[in-house]
């Protein structure tokens, strides 16, 4: 049934979906298509030739120097023939699906990564990385081979049967008859262990069973010093370790239950020949008992049928390999449309130009969840103003860092708005946004570039001397001079790494060189000793006249000289005020600050027995 006027179309699915993606570039892959079919049919002329030339063989029997020398040679002119227009057409065929398989592939990718790109960032810091790379470089290369190489053998493996049915009926019904019986018993097999709801669920778990494997093995890798550090192994890293049981218990149900009737249905086809020798000896006994000629007719007919029957196993083989093949291309395909149905950034038609700077908070709810049953934040308000810092507070998990991700939309709040400048941030174009927030979280990503690149990517267009002037002001200049190529030395090669103060700087410094007049600063300072920490607090003093400036901390030092500290607990504001009137109130403040201060202190000493303690 049609969709009805008005109702979006569904999107398609399964083998539907696979076509529309092939179809991208639509001549070359019917081209591809009509060549592979020819193909196909090229490939029966050679037993069609050794059928005439076995029964002119057997009819100049016992003498077969009578048989008519220059009539076999013709028809084994016709099989050399059929043999090359086979692989020439077919040759044909691959280079046009080719061609058409790596321009879907540059589509393809270009797409998902520009869909990626306008995607909100709190998505990316949802899901995987390594999710995302499996379904980027595996997921979108097994859609390449289908085109390249599965589909021409699909349409040969449509056409071929087609052909061979006609020719298997055309030369003696009975064994045609017998040769059908064997290859609808394979299929039937093969259809029941593959068309149950059962095997495609088999099959969608052990998909997402691989996604998270990668991702879990992503995680442990860029964990590994950790993990060596502490003398720990794969067992102890539990998600890794999970998701491999998880995997390998999927892969084994998987193959366990697909094992007995996968085997099953490819002796049956393979051995179609079983069935067409009982019928050779049933027909044959009565054959016998006629004059010679019709004897050896019948010989004939029969060889023909048995190495015909050994074709018929590879053509059918192919129908198999390709359902299977699809099935799983089917998951590959869903797990990428999956994310291109994700929800792209919004933006207003008509957006709003932003005229002030200051960050307001009204009333902003939000969750994680989908179903918004655990709320990360409720009910927050208040005002970061323009020319000021405020600091956000509170313990850990209390939804510090949420505010931080909801000022440059990485992700839309689930009621009430974050403002600037009296703006609804969903209500400013998302690149003008992007220009006026500078953030700096506590994972930092350098890239491996330059050090001047990676500065600079805050500004592409800033010169040479604003990136000095910024790593200056980052307090990295120092350590910059120490590399073997100074500015110009690439990071990650050549042994060249740096500490997590450094890496920290850096980003920084990109934060400055790009100057906007937002910045978002979640602990900047987390990885900075404490003469650095001071450095960098002098240098944030010079960055942010007239800026507004709101900071994630976890060091209750760094927030002492704030002009407006929010405290944050259980997802909402508790207290708020400066430093010395939020100590006199008491409170979460004050009780953090006790434990701050108590810690600070802390130092390691001896017992009278020599313990440390």
């Amino acid at each position: 049934m049609g969709t009805s006027k008005g109702e979006p179309a569904q999107p398609k699915t399964g083998f539907a979906r696979l076509l529309e993606l092939a179809m991208t570039k639509k001549a070359l892959v019917v081209g591809s298509l009509i060549l592979s079919a020819a193909a196909a049919v090229l490939s029966f002329v050679p037993y069609v030739s050794i059928y005439f030339i076995i029964i002119k063989v057997i009819e100049a029997l016992p003498d077969v120097s009578g048989a008519d020398a220059g009539y076999i040679i013709r028809w084994g002119w016709i099989a050399f023939a059929g043999v090359v227009g086979n692989i020439l057409v077919y040759f044909a065929a691959l280079m046009c699906s080719h061609l058409a398989a790596f321009g879907t592939l540059y589509k393809l990718k270009v797409d998902f990564a520009s869909h990626l790109a306008r995607l909100p960032l709190g998505f990316h810091v949802l899901i995987g990385s390594g999710k995302l790379r499996k379904i980027t470089d595996e997921n979108i290369e097994k859609i390449e081979g289908f085109i390249a190489h599965q589909l021409p053998d699909l349409a040969a493996a449509i056409a071929a049967p087609i052909l061979l049915f006609v020719l298997l009926f055309a030369v003696d019904w009975r064994f045609g008859l017998a040769t059908m019986v064997g290859v609808a018993i394979g299929l039937f097999i093969y259809s029941r262990m593959i068309g149950d709801q059962s095997a495609q669920e088999r099959m969608s778990r052990y998909q997402g069973a691989l996604e998270d494997m990668n991702n879990a093995t992503v995680e442990y890798i860029r964990g590994i010093s950790v993990v060596k550090a502490f003398r720990q192994t794969v067992y102890s890293f539990r998600r890794l370790y999970d998701s491999i049981k998880n995997y390998t218990t999927w892969v084994i149900d998987y193959t366990l239950k697909m094992k007995n009737g996968y085997a099953a249905a490819v002796t049956v086809v393979q051995n179609v020949f079983l069935f067409v020798m009982p019928v050779a000896i049933i027909i044959g006994v009565g054959v016998a008992q006629d004059d010679t000629a019709t004897f050896s007719a019948f010989a004939g007919t029969t060889l023909f049928y048995l190495i015909l029957s050994q074709a018929v196993g590879g053509i059918i083989l192919k129908v198999i390999y390709a359902s299977g093949t699809m099935m799983q291309l089917t998951g590959h395909v869903d797990a990428m449309d999956a994310i291109l149905a994700e929800p792209e950034l919004s933006a207003s038609p008509n957006p709003k130009p932003v005229t002030g700077f200051d960050v307001q908070f009204d009333e902003v709810t939000f969750s994680y969840d989908k179903d918004k049953e655990i709320e990360a934040l409720s009910g927050v308000s208040f005002t970061a103003k323009q020319g000021e810092v405020t600091a956000i507070v509170g313990p850990s998990g209390g939804g510090k860092s949420t505010i931080a991700h909801l000022i440059p939309r990485f992700f839309d709040v689930s009621e009430g708005a974050v403002l600037i400048g009296g703006t609804d941030v969903r209500a400013i174009d998302p690149h003008t946004l992007m220009d006026n927030v500078s953030f700096v979280f506590q994972d930092v990503y350098l890239f491996k570039q330059s050090v001047m690149d990676n500065i600079r990517m805050g500004n592409p267009a800033a010169s040479d001397e604003r990136v000095y002037e910024a790593a200056r002001d980052a307090q990295c200049a120092e350590f910059i001079q120490k590399l073997p190529q100074g500015y110009q030395t690439v990071i990650g090669t050549k042994g060249i790494h740096l500490s997590g103060g450094e890496q920290q700087r850096l980003a920084i410094a990109r934060a400055i060189v790009k100057d906007s007049p937002i910045i978002v600063l979640d602990e900047a300072t987390a990885f900075s000793d404490p003469e650095n920490e001071h450095l960098i607090q002098k240098a944030f003093e010079r960055l942010m006249k007239d800026k507004t400036v709101v900071m994630i901390a976890h060091r209750l030092s760094t927030v002492r000289g704030a002009d407006q500290i929010i405290v944050i607990d259980n997802g909402r504001v508790v207290q708020r005020g400066i430093h010395d009137g939020l100590l006199s109130q008491g409170g979460r403040y004050g009780d953090m600050w006790h434990v701050y201060t108590q810690t600070s202190n802390w130092q390691l000493s001896k017992t009278r027995e020599g313990k440390h303690q």
